[in-house]
């Protein structure tokens, strides 16, 4: 086989048994053997190059068929209440009453500039506080439905942020980063784990009535994760987009599907392993199921009138209280047809605190009109999963982008940003109910016990998922991306 011994013997020892015929077929019947184990372990993710990886195998032409997780589940779906525009923990959730003592007073050592500009004195809470449930914390006056689910609440008093702006700090809440194009946090759950509901989207976004948080779709996008994994946009206000039929009968419609449906399946036949082509056309299927299924679930007229009374959706003298209920009445019928992932936003864009949490001018009476709308809907959904058996496997994660200052801003009735300490909460599967973990200093200012970057909060949430933080990653430009970067660790003293 071999034409010139002299070249033969520059080869080792294993090359030259393959020049006779016989050596040949020996090595090349065990090498192929190799070779289909190591495509075995491959497809099963159990190559050493995978161990470290927690990026699923994904069906292009199923990508949201339910899979796994890293480990046992603790939550099935998730319902996360983002309050856009950075509420003051002041008036909400820590009870600072130091800040009393000092109200009106200067900030000894205090800094002269904040974001916004000169700092003014310190400020008491706004609104009063009161010890609530069983384990007596205390909440502010300005949440009264919310305040009394304290027992059912886990909260993490002690967050930092990356960023003191709005833009940046929903990036980096929703994302993991402060630049714009990386997955949300709803795009990593749906590309890991898919959707029990094969005719819902499998993550929706439901925008505040009042208009998109300041950084838009980016708190929603799959970034350079397949474009499958984005939330789909909807409300009770807004329906999905493009999703009515162009025209004629229900009869027509379904038999163009039909026909439409056969075609694709021909075409994908004659071009087998073009996942682009088979991606497409689950697309495609999917918003033909929706044509259904979404219609149906957007209709509340079928939502009994206590229903409507509990969440507030039957107030005729405030508008946009109403529609915020209803949206948390989809969310909550989203989480009863397995939609993985609920994303209910409750705040718009920037417009100088008057239609988000963003109260830098008047602060009071700005709250005065969010509250309003955020308390009794929210509460109410809460306690209408808790009572429907639905809170067992739901989590539902209340956040805001960061926090605001223990002292007003110069000549105004406003507090500044501040990312240096602010609280967010869980309630739910797999959490520990009425507990309070990490703490600030006595005027809330700084996070200064249990110190929790968000990361390690969304690394949380993954964890209650099933999802091992460090593993759920995807290859972009020859780096391995996560949620949580290089950092992030599970908050563990509030899991059950």
């Amino acid at each position: 086989m071999f034409s010139s011994p002299a070249l033969a013997e520059h080869l080792s020892p294993a090359g030259r048994a393959l020049l006779s015929r016989r050596g040949f077929l020996s090595q090349s019947a065990t090498a192929l053997g190799s070779v289909a184990l190591t495509n075995l372990l491959g497809l099963d993710g159990l190559l050493a190059a995978n161990a470290g990886a927690g990026g699923p195998l994904i069906d292009p032409a199923r990508p949201y068929a339910p899979r796994g997780g890293h480990f046992p589940a603790r939550a099935k779906n998730v319902v996360v209440i983002f309050c856009a525009g950075a509420v003051s923990q002041l008036e909400t959730w820590d009870y600072k009453p130091e800040l009393i003592t000092w109200d009106n007073k200067p900030l000894p050592g205090g800094p002269a500039v904040t974001f916004q500009g000169p700092a003014g004195n310190l400020a008491r809470p706004q609104y009063a506080f009161r010890q609530r449930g069983s384990t007596g914390k205390w909440v502010s006056d300005m949440i009264p439905h919310l305040a009394e689910l304290t027992d059912d609440i886990a909260f993490v008093h002690s967050l930092t942020s990356k960023s003191n702006t709005h833009g940046p700090a929903e990036n980096f809440l929703s994302t993991g980063f402060v630049l714009d194009g990386f997955p949300s946090l709803g795009s990593w759950l749906t590309y890991a784990l898919g959707s029990e509901n094969q005719d819902l989207p499998a993550y929706v976004a439901i925008p505040d009535p009042r208009g998109v948080p300041q950084n838009g779709s980016n708190n929603w996008g799959p970034g350079f994760l397949p474009a499958a994994f984005q939330g789909t946009t909807m409300s009770s206000k807004e329906p999905v987009r493009h999703l009515a039929s162009a025209g004629g009968s229900a009869q027509q419609d379904r038999a163009a599907r039909t026909l439409l449906q056969r075609m694709n399946a021909r075409h994908l036949e004659a071009h087998p392993g073009d996942e682009k082509l088979a991606a497409r056309i689950a697309s495609y299927e999917l918003a033909a199921r929706m044509q259904l299924s979404v219609p149906e679930i957007s209709d509340l007229s079928t939502e009994p009138a206590h229903i409507l009374k509990l969440y507030g959706a039957d107030d005729t003298q405030n508008k946009d209280k109403a529609a915020f209920a209803k949206n948390c009445i989809l969310a909550r019928r989203m989480i009863e047809r397995g939609v993985r992932f609920v994303q209910l936003f409750n705040g718009a864009y920037a417009s100088a605190g008057r239609l988000n949490w963003d109260g830098h001018s008047d602060l009071k009476e700005q709250y005065d009109v969010h509250a309003q709308i955020l308390d009794q809907p929210a509460a109410a959904l809460i306690r209408d999963l808790k009572q429907r058996g639905l809170l067992q496997d739901t989590l539902v994660v209340w956040c805001t982008e960061f926090g605001r200052m223990p002292f007003f801003q110069k000549g105004a009735q406003g507090r500044d940003h501040n990312p240096d300490g602010f609280t967010c909460w869980m309630a739910g599967a797999g959490v520990k109910p009425g507990v309070s973990h990490g703490e600030t200093d006595p005027l809330g200012q700084k996070a200064v016990t249990d110190v929790h970057p968000l990361y390690d909060f969304n690394a949380t949430i993954l964890h209650l998922l099933g999802l091992n933080h460090e593993r759920l990653t995807f290859e972009h430009n020859g780096i391995q991306r996560r949620l949580t970067n290089v950092e992030g660790h599970v908050i563990k003293e509030i899991l059950a």
